[in-house]
This record gives structure tokens, C-alpha cells and sequence, in this order.
């Protein structure tokens, strides 16, 4: 009988130990990729200063669209790393912004041509990639380690060892509508 307990005993330990370190993994996962889109989110910071320098030199008459992306980007560097509501609201800022400054290429033949903002626009391009697969990845890594916290018996450790559900990288209601842009 006594072995029966001891062995009930040690089956409850490992699966325990097994629920803990799989959490904690997950968790881990969930960190890792939030650094990820942290990464990338600076990155795209970093290219602006060069595209915003660029433009001016053929639109500096465009001051308004200007301002707009450099405060755009200082609300991104501002953003709580932390917080995925923070930085997507600081991300839709951002891509409104971008977006409103690549249409000046479009207003400008000779800035459209010049071979340092092209570059600029494809690398700031190919980081927008980068942003969007980080963003889908992290969510999806909330995805299951939401998942994880919720299913049986993961949850009843989970809530012992006080293991908090994560949110989603959600981009901001106002980032979702087509910005106006005129000449």
C-alpha cells in the first residue's frame, strides 16, 4: 500500500515538474518574441532620421509631413517596451506617418529618382515585412501559451504559481483607417 502512495506521490511530482518547466518555456517563447518585434520595431526607428533628411533636401516646402513622421517616431521611441497596446497605437502612428511620406515621392519625380531614398524605401519596405512576420509570430506564441494557462491540468499550476495570461500585438483602431493625403 505504501508503495502505491509513494508511487501516486512521484507521478503527481513529475507531472508537476513537467507542467512548471513546460510554463516556464512558453513564457520564455512569449519573451523571445516580443524582443523580436522590439527589434525590429527599432530598426525601423533607426531608418528614419536618414529617409526624413532625404526628403527634405526635394520637399522642404512638405514641413507638415515631416513633422509628422519625426513625431511619429519619437512616440514610437517613447512607447513602453513592455506593452503591446503602447506600441502598437505607437506602430499605427508610425506606418500613417510612413506612408504619408513615401506618397511625397510619388508628388516629387526627382526625389522618386534619387538612388539614397529608394534604398531607404526598400529597406524601410523589407523591415515592414520583418514587423508584420515578428508581430504574427508573437501572437501566435500568446496564442499557445494562452492556450497552455487555460488547458487542464496546466491551469490549476498556473494559477497556483500565478502565471498571467498575455495580450496580443493589436494594431490601434485609429492605424486601421487610410490616411488623408494632399498636395
Amino acid at each position: 500500500m505504501i508503495w502505491i502512495v509513494l508511487g501516486i506521490i512521484a507521478l503527481l511530482a513529475i507531472i508537476a515538474i513537467v507542467t512548471y518547466n513546460g510554463l516556464i518555456r512558453s513564457r520564455n517563447q512569449v519573451e523571445n518574441a516580443w524582443s523580436q518585434i522590439d527589434v525590429q520595431l527599432k530598426r525601423r526607428i533607426d531608418l528614419i532620421p536618414n529617409l526624413v533628411e532625404t526628403v527634405k533636401a526635394y520637399a522642404a516646402h512638405e514641413r507638415e509631413t515631416l513633422d509628422a513622421v519625426i513625431t511619429a517616431r519619437n512616440a514610437a521611441m517613447a512607447a513602453p517596451s513592455g506593452d503591446p497596446h503602447a506600441q502598437a497605437a505607437a506602430d499605427g502612428q508610425m506606418a500613417g506617418a510612413l506612408r504619408q511620406l513615401f506618397a511625397l515621392g510619388e508628388a516629387y519625380p526627382d526625389l522618386k529618382a534619387n538612388q539614397n531614398f529608394l534604398a531607404l524605401q526598400e529597406e524601410l519596405s523589407a523591415t515592414e515585412g520583418r514587423v508584420a512576420y515578428a508581430r504574427q509570430f508573437y501572437n501566435d506564441t500568446v496564442l499557445n501559451y494562452n492556450n497552455k494557462l487555460q488547458a487542464f491540468p496546466t491551469v490549476i499550476f498556473a494559477n497556483l504559481l500565478k502565471f498571467d495570461k498575455r495580450e496580443y500585438f493589436e494594431a490601434d483602431e485609429a492605424a486601421r483607417e487610410v490616411p488623408k493625403i494632399g498636395f
